[in-house]
This record gives C-alpha cells, structure tokens and sequence, in this order.
C-alpha cells in the first residue's frame, strides 16, 4: 500500500455512515488498515468490530480486538455521537446523562483503551469530533452543545497530557454537516425545504458541509507528518465560526 498512512493501522467509530463513513474511506485510500468500530455493520470493505461507546467493556473488546487484527493502532479517530435538541429545560436528568455519556465519556473511554497501544506507534494520533456547536451559540442545541464543548476542552487537556508520549490529539469542528442524522431532523421539519434552507443560510458559503470535506481534514490531523499539530481544533464550517458577514 502507499499514501501517507502505509503501514499504519487506523480506528474509526462510528465509521459505519456519514461523517466516520467518509474518514473510514479516506484513510483506506491513504494505505491505512482501518477498523470501523460501530454498533452495525454496513456496506463497508473495512474490518467492522461491534461496539457501543456507552458501555466499557464493549469498547475494551473492540478497541482489542480491532487492535489484534490490524497489528497494533496508530490513529483513533473518535468520531461516534449522538444528536440532542431543545433548550435548556427540553431533556430531563437521564437524557442529559445518555447524551454525555455517548458523546464524551464514550470518547474518553476509546482513548483509555487504545493509548497502551498507542505509545507503542511511532506516529500516535487521536482526533476527536467536535462540532460549530463548541464554539458558538446555537439555537435549540443546549444539551448537544454541552457535550462538543466538553470535547473541545477534553481534546486540548488530552493533548498537554499526551503530546510528551508522542501521542498527538487534535479535533476536527464541522458545520451544519449534510449526514443521515440531519435528513432526519429534515424530514420531521414542518417544511424540509425551508428548513434545510435556513440551515445552509447561516453557513457564510451557503450550503451544508459535506462528509467529505470532512474526512479530508481529518486525513490532514492524523497525519504522521504533521508531527507539530497538536491541540488544534481545525474547523470545517465554511467560515461559520470565524467569519461575520452582512445580511
């Protein structure tokens, strides 16, 4: 195999549709082994493993066992998630807690598992999903906010306590993405085509992120040559965050 990860070994949860679909794919067509550490198994060409990142034991398996299969692990890349609406007094105590405990313990728990292995990688990498919804103040999003926000700071805290081990952790912070789990909020909209027209108005290039995009700047964090990006939350959100236009 050639590309920039030959020879490497790469865990992508949540890999098996949208965003993780994408990665999965585009660290395949760099040379990486990938395994796709997901609750169902698609159509991919990758070793799938089962997993659900809300129970531990799940994920020590998985992480182990994908590790056996692929020869050790190079790059993780922590991307399974759960969506959430509504304001702050939406979501009861337990939804609050099956939120977080998806989209931020399950991350921290595929990285506890796989850093024995890790340390062992010459070129180590963790790259976790965050989101817009980190940085900036969205609509009917608290709970959802809360959790990517808490991986932003976790990325950073993971990054000034890894980076000595050779062990890089970056993020990855998508716009409105066009993913499977939008074409549902889409389709329960009252008007879809409204909704998805507001939905790529607030983004200053006018339409949704693709998967693609990105993967691609996934690809770019977890690179072994970019051995001096660290604790970088790279967004892909068409100038959502940064930029402020005129109406």
């Amino acid at each position: 195999m050639t590309g920039r990860f030959a020879d490497r070994a790469a865990v992508v949860t949540g890999g098996a549709s949208g965003i993780g679909r994408a990665v999965a794919d585009a660290l395949a067509s760099e040379g990486a082994k990938v395994a796709v550490l997901d609750r169902v198994r698609s159509d991919h060409d990758h070793h799938w493993q089962e997993c659900d990142v809300a129970d531990g034991a799940s994920v020590e398996h998985a992480v182990r066992s994908a590790a056996e299969a692929l020869g050790g692990v190079d790059t993780v890349v922590n991307n399974a998630g759960i969506g959430a609406q509504g304001d702050v007094a939406a979501n009861d105590d337990d939804e609050w807690l099956r939120v977080l405990n998806v989209n931020v313990v399950g991350m921290a728990r595929v990285a506890r598992a796989a850093l024995p292995y890790l340390r062992e990688s010459d070129a180590g990498s963790i790259t976790n999903t965050a989101s817009i919804a980190s940085t900036a103040g969205l609509p009917q999003r608290v709970l959802y906010s809360a959790t990517k926000g808490a991986v932003l700071a976790m990325t950073k805290a993971m990054a000034a306590d890894h980076v000595r081990e050779g062990v890089r952790v970056n993020c990855v912070a998508p716009g409105t993405a066009d993913t499977p789990w939008i074409q549902r909020l889409l389709q329960e909209a009252e008007d879809p085509v409204a909704e998805r027209a507001a939905l790529e108005a607030r983004q200053p290039h006018g339409r949704l992120v693709s998967a693609d995009e990105v993967a691609r700047a996934v690809v770019y964090l977890a690179d072994p040559a970019n051995r001096s990006t660290v604790g970088t939350c790279l967004p892909v959100d068409g100038g959502m965050d940064a930029l402020r236009l005129r109406p």
